[in-house]
């Protein structure tokens, strides 16, 4: 989550407050915003990049995995042959 969107979303709590306590809104936003980053703190995400990157190592290890069974399948194949 970005910084804008934390503040978008501490907004809207203070909006789904009633109304009789929205004159201390700005002190209510700031303790939601203050929750809010230290929830989001706890649960360790991780960046859209870091993420990305780890998506493409994945991939390049599928790769090589279907590579090495590809070539484990001629061996066995050749083997078997050779008997």
């Amino acid at each position: 989550m970005t910084k804008d969107s934390l503040e978008e979303l501490a907004k809207t709590l203070v909006d789904t407050v009633p109304e009789g306590l929205r004159s201390v809104g700005d002190d209510l936003e700031k303790n939601f915003k203050a929750a809010l980053q230290g929830g989001l703190a706890r649960l360790e995400l991780v960046t859209r990049e870091e993420f990305e990157v780890q998506e493409a190592v994945l991939a390049r290890t599928r790769e090589k995995l279907t590579a090495l069974e590809a070539r484990l399948r001629d061996l066995e194949t050749a083997e078997q042959a050779s008997d």
